[in-house]
């Protein structure tokens, strides 16, 4: 019988000094485990290696999203600090945030950043979320003048101008997320060139990142949570590249859980489109496109953790995590890699 795994089931100990609180000195420079399925055991490489894993003709999907400065800190009509966190723009010009100190910002009270930009609140969303107008300054204006990068809870220091840069990938592109794609985090340029060089193909894709992916799950039964929704789209370039290879028989990578949601929520025939996803994967779950993933490691009882588990099997997964754990692997958004193949 196919075993059912309880939230409980992906727990492990993340002692907190483990916890990436910063990035690498240079990128590229960490550590990573490579989990071959058909081998009981990881191997455990440096990030710069990863080019030595790719086969001629594999694809590697990529998130090109880019993170905003939507972390927005402004004073409300007392003087009183505020916190507002875009998530994502309406069609109507509002956007969906979510705000600190909730109970205060009730619809008709106005956050003020400088003296220029303020943002209405219109509604209320869902708990702990608002719909805000901007005035004065535009959106974008407000976030360039005011805005600072929306750190993972779990780093605890304030945003810097060094974070302005690390905790974006050198490909991104497209505005619209809240948080890094992570694995794509660790490559440069060259190792970008390197894998090329190897015979390997890089195709786009984009999934805003919204701040549900921070959310824990909290039932006992992971089919009871309910999945965040994020915004994707499918290149017409990424869909051909990535069909092709699957006809084949060439290889299909994830660079990350992002690009791999996107790809298994428009199922085995991969199409040109944009759309939301709520796909939740965890086990048991058959992968319909992507052969071989890139991740970082991720919290405990996280869906993160569970889709990784889904790929490369809850036993292997959680005995590679145990193993990095002893092996002082960093943790999370800014740590180390893992490569599952």
């Amino acid at each position: 019988m196919t075993p059912r795994y309880t939230t409980a089931d992906f727990a492990y100990d993340a002692p907190p000094e483990l916890i990436a609180q910063r990035p690498t000195p240079e990128r590229g420079g960490s550590r990573l485990l490579v989990l071959d399925r058909t081998r009981p055991t990881g191997a455990h490489r440096q990030f710069t290696e990863f080019p030595e894993l790719i086969r001629a003709g594999d694809v590697l999907v990529r998130n090109a999203t880019k993170v905003l400065r939507a972390r927005l800190v402004g004073r409300r009509a007392g003087g009183a600090p505020a916190e507002l966190l875009l998530v994502h723009p309406d069609a109507d010009g509002t956007w969906l945030a979510m705000v600190r100190p909730g109970t205060k910002l009730r619809p008709g009270r106005t956050v003020r950043f400088g003296d220029d930009a303020a943002a209405e609140i219109v509604a209320v969303a869902d708990p702990g979320l608002r719909r805000v107008r901007f005035h004065g300054l535009t959106v974008d204006q407000v976030m360039d003048r005011y805005g600072t990068v929306p750190l993972p809870p779990y780093i605890d220091r304030e945003a810097d101008p060094t974070d302005a840069d690390r905790y974006q990938t050198v490909y991104a592109t497209t505005p619209g997320s809240v948080a890094a794609p992570t694995a794509g985090l660790h490559f440069t340029p060259d190792l970008l060139e390197r894998v090329r060089e190897r015979g390997g193909t890089f195709v786009d894709v984009t999934l805003h990142v919204g701040p549900g992916t921070f959310t824990p799950v909290d039932v006992d039964d992971p089919a009871a949570h309910r999945m965040h929704t994020e915004w994707y789209e499918i290149l017409p370039e990424a869909a051909k590249a990535v069909t092709d290879a699957k006809r084949d028989g060439r290889r299909v990578w994830a660079i990350g859980t992002t690009s791999a949601r996107v790809l298994e929520s428009v199922g085995r025939s991969v199409e040109a489109g944009s759309g939301w996803t709520d796909l939740f994967i965890y086990p048991p779950y058959a992968f319909g496109v992507v052969d071989a993933l890139l991740t970082n490691f991720h919290l405990p009882r996280s869906t993160l953790l569970m889709l990784v588990a889904a790929f490369a099997g809850y036993e292997a997964t959680m005995a590679a995590y145990h193993d990095a754990v002893a092996r002082r692997y960093r943790l999370y958004s800014y740590g180390d890699a893992m490569a599952i193949v």
